[in-house]
C-alpha cells in the first residue's frame, strides 16, 4: 500500500472528453445558480425603492470591482499569504497531534481536551493575547488562522488513523513491517480521505481566521478593505471586496481537493 501519482499520457488522453463532460456537470449547476441569483438581484435593485447604499446593483458592484481591482488583488495576496501560512502551521500541528493521539491512549487523553478547547474558545477572544505577544504583523495573524486550522485536521486525521482496518495492520505486522513502515504504508493511506477532508475545512477556516485578524489590526488585507468600505458606507466596494474574499476562500478549499484527486492511495 502506498502513494502513486495518477497515470498520465496517452492512456489518459482517451478519457479527456469524459472528463470534460464530468467537469461541465460539476460546474454548470453552481454557474446557473449564480446567474439566477444575479438576475434576481439586478431586478430587485432595479425595481425596488431601495437606495444604492443599501442594495447596489450587480453592475455597480462590477464597476467597483473593476475600478478597485489592483488594490483588491494586492489585499487578496496579503490575506492569502496569511491564510496560507496559517494553513501550513495548523495542518502540520494537527497532523503531529493526530499521530500522537492515534499512537498512544495516554497522549489522546492528555491532548484531546486542549484541541477541543482551542476550537470552543472564540478566535476573536484569543486574538488580543496573540497580538500582545507577537505584535500585529503577518506572523501573529497567521497564528490566529492556524488556531482555526488545527482542530479539523487533528480530529479528521485522528479518526482516519483510528479507523484503519485491523486486518491491514495485522497483515503488515505478520511480515515484519516496522512501525514506521506500517504508519507510512498502511495507516496513512487509510486515513488519507479523512485527513484531506479535514485539510479542506482547515484551509477555508484559515481564510476566515486571517480576515478576523485583519478586522482587528486594520492594517492590510481583504478584511481591512471590507471594514473600511463598510465604515464609509461604500456598499458596492464592500461587496466587491467580499466577492474577492469568497473567490479566495473557494481557491483555498480547492487546492487540497485537487491535490487529493491527483494522488491515488493503494
Amino acid at each position: 500500500m502506498g502513494i502513486r501519482r495518477r497515470a498520465s499520457g496517452s492512456s489518459a488522453s482517451g478519457s479527456t472528453p469524459s472528463r470534460a463532460f464530468a467537469l461541465a456537470d460539476r460546474v454548470a449547476p453552481p454557474l446557473v445558480t449564480a446567474g439566477v441569483a444575479l438576475v434576481a438581484w439586478w431586478a430587485v435593485a432595479r425595481t425596488a425603492a431601495v437606495p444604492a447604499v443599501i442594495l447596489p446593483s450587480p453592475v455597480d458592484v462590477g464597476v467597483a470591482l473593476a475600478d478597485r481591482w489592483p488594490a483588491l488583488l494586492g489585499a487578496a495576496a496579503v490575506t492569502g499569504v496569511t491564510a496560507g501560512a496559517g494553513t501550513l502551521v495548523g495542518a502540520a500541528a494537527g497532523a503531529v497531534l493526530a499521530a500522537s493521539m492515534a499512537a498512544s491512549e495516554t497522549a489522546r487523553a492528555a491532548v484531546r481536551p486542549y484541541v477541543v478547547g482551542l476550537r470552543v474558545v472564540p478566535v476573536i477572544a484569543v486574538a488580543p493575547l496573540l497580538f500582545q505577544w507577537f505584535g500585529d504583523g503577518v506572523p501573529a495573524r497567521a497564528l490566529l488562522a492556524a488556531a482555526l486550522a488545527v482542530f479539523p485536521v487533528t480530529i479528521a486525521t485522528y479518526e482516519g488513523l483510528r479507523a484503519t482496518p485491523r486486518e491491514f495492520v495485522d497483515l503488515a505486522r505478520s511480515v515484519g513491517t516496522s512501525r514506521t513502515a506500517e504508519f507510512r504504508r498502511v495507516r496513512l493511506p487509510a486515513a488519507a480521505p479523512e485527513a484531506f477532508a479535514g485539510l479542506k475545512i482547515a484551509a477555508a477556516a484559515s481564510v476566515a481566521g486571517a480576515v478576523v485578524a485583519e478586522f482587528l489590526t486594520l492594517d492590510a488585507g481583504i478584511g481591512y478593505r471590507v471594514f473600511r468600505a463598510s465604515t464609509r458606507l461604500q456598499t458596492a466596494r464592500m461587496l466587491a471586496a467580499l466577492a474577492v474574499l469568497a473567490a479566495l476562500g473557494v481557491a483555498f478549499y480547492l487546492v487540497p481537493a485537487l491535490v487529493e484527486r491527483r494522488i491515488r492511495w493503494e
